[in-house]
């Protein structure tokens, strides 16, 4: 059987608008390890493996070397906007397959100001174009808009059509995330706006305006993963988050068949991969008490909560209205301000959303703080497509 594992130690840097900062991958690595080094109470000589995530770097040693260079083995991991979470996934599964005691999860990113491409370039084949051409095929052409927003909006667009859902119950997500990352020091904004600011912001595609897009942004995250054996040898039972279930979902043909806005952005692999997540950690979405959901545009986070199981396919916008997805609600999702307000630098968002619900557990998350919460779930999801789920519980 597979052993456990355990988050010791997190740390992050404030998530940036691209180019408003001198700093480079080196820069971020230091910052960001040396924090969850700290935390962890750990050295950097502890380390036995290291997987650096980014999504448009390769220079996962280099960035460490600022960090140390003790000889270890170092892996460079890249799986688009999963690229943070894929990560921890192979950090998980060195830890529980006795490969090592104590891993490094890293994830930095630098990036372009403006909407995020499809890197179409000159090449025909491109990690999205099945998702593309399902949508063009299912909504009946290409409209003058960048990639990704038509994508993730036309999924927000197919829900109203067939289950009746309004641009204001997208509306909200914004003004509900955007209203959470006030108390966030690592926000890229923290601002609060009114709801009808979200509503009148320029409109990027409809029914997404400018404030329920997530931007794209500069930053890094790091989680040191370690063994139940490492966990007792060091005295890190009262701080240690355990991974309770992880797991990694692609696309199936199911995506495509339908021409479906609504599976081509990951529906399915959300469901398929919350679904053995949550199996594997002997949990329900009932028990889960706080959330870290990738809201990429406001549309996939209202069409995520049927995916995770929180609302029945074709109700999820009932959540919106009973408020059930903030504080005072059943669950509260983004209490970091998601991607929508925190910022989205693609290889470090999946880490970054460990460390949010890794501080939530131990109680440490300041004036976001869930009240009561024992039960944490994470949702990252990269086109391509990978969808990575986690199910965190403190360790004691």
């Amino acid at each position: 059987m597979a052993g456990r594992a355990f988050v010791v130690g997190v740390g992050m840097t404030k998530f940036e608008k691209p180019g408003s900062k001198d700093w480079e991958y080196p820069d971020m690595a230091k910052e960001a390890v040396g924090k969850a080094l700290e935390d962890a109470g750990l050295s950097y000589e502890q380390i036995e493996q290291a997987y650096a995530g980014s999504a448009y770097g390769s220079m996962g040693q280099r960035a460490l070397y600022e960090v140390g260079m003790t000889g270890l083995p170092v892996m460079t991991v890249s799986n688009a906007c999963a690229t943070g979470s894929s990560a921890l996934f192979l950090a998980r599964n060195a830890v529980r397959g006795g490969l090592a005691d104590c891993v490094l999860a890293f994830g930095m990113e630098k990036m372009e100001k403006g909407s995020l491409g499809a890197g179409m370039g000159s090449s025909k084949v491109t990690i999205v174009d099945h998702h593309l051409r399902a949508m063009v095929e299912g909504r009946g052409g290409w409209e003058a808009a960048a990639p990704m927003p038509q994508m993730f909006g036309n999924a927000g667009r197919e829900h109203m059509e067939r289950y009746g859902s309004t641009p204001e119950h997208y509306a909200w997500i914004g003004w509900k995330n955007h209203k959470h990352s006030v108390n966030n020091p690592y926000a890229q904004f923290q601002d609060e706006y009114t709801l009808d600011q979200v509503k009148d912001a320029p409109m990027i595609f409809n029914p997404l305006t400018k404030l329920q897009c997530s931007p794209t942004s500069d930053g890094a995250a790091a989680a040191i993963v370690v063994s139940e054996r490492f966990l007792t040898e060091h005295d890190l039972w009262d701080q240690a988050v355990e991974i309770a279930g992880q797991h990694i979902a692609t696309d199936t043909v199911d995506s495509f068949a339908e021409k479906s806005s609504i599976q081509a952005v990951g529906f399915g692999c959300s469901q398929r991969a919350a679904a053995k997540a949550m199996d594997e950690a002997g949990i329900t979405i009932e028990d889960v008490d706080v959330i870290e959901l990738h809201d990429c545009f406001s549309a996939n986070e209202l069409i995520s909560y049927e995916a995770l199981g929180m609302a029945p396919v074709g109700e999820a916008h009932k959540l919106v209205e009973a408020e059930a997805t903030t504080y005072g609600g059943r669950w509260v999702v983004n209490p970091s301000g998601g991607l929508i307000s925190k910022g989205h630098p693609l290889g470090a968002t999946g880490i970054a959303q460990c460390a949010e619900l890794t501080w939530q557990l131990r109680g440490q998350a300041g004036a976001r703080q869930v009240e009561g919460a024992r039960v944490a779930l994470q949702h990252n999801i990269g086109l391509g497509s990978a969808c990575a789920v986690a199910v965190y519980r403190p360790a004691r």
